[in-house]
This record gives structure tokens, C-alpha cells and sequence, in this order.
């Protein structure tokens, strides 16, 4: 019984650093290109008139 509830407490259930580093670099990486993607011309302006609309709406 002993060695049951050693091996349940010793038991590995996290990440490692370097797991911990390629989620955080993924993340990063998706970050770059999502502000690439709404910074583009089209995107901003896009997202300009939405704004614009939504402040203008009478209710």
C-alpha cells in the first residue's frame, strides 16, 4: 500500500520548461501575426467603421 501512494504522489502530471517555452514562443508567434493582421490597411479601416457605426447608432 505504501508503494501505491508513493508512486500516486510522485507522479508527473505538469509540463516541463521546454514545454512551457514552445507554448510561450507559439503564443508569441500568434500574437506577431494577429496585430500584423488587424495593423493592415484594410483591417484597420474595417474595424474603423464598425466603431464608427456602433458610437453613431441612435437607440
Amino acid at each position: 500500500m505504501y508503494q501505491k501512494m508513493r508512486k500516486l504522489l510522485r507522479g508527473d502530471a505538469g509540463m516541463v520548461t521546454s514545454e512551457y517555452a514552445m507554448g510561450i514562443i507559439a503564443a508569441v508567434a500568434f500574437a506577431a501575426v494577429l496585430y500584423a493582421v488587424v495593423t493592415s490597411g484594410q483591417v484597420s479601416t474595417e474595424l474603423q467603421n464598425i466603431v464608427k457605426r456602433a458610437l453613431s447608432a441612435r437607440m
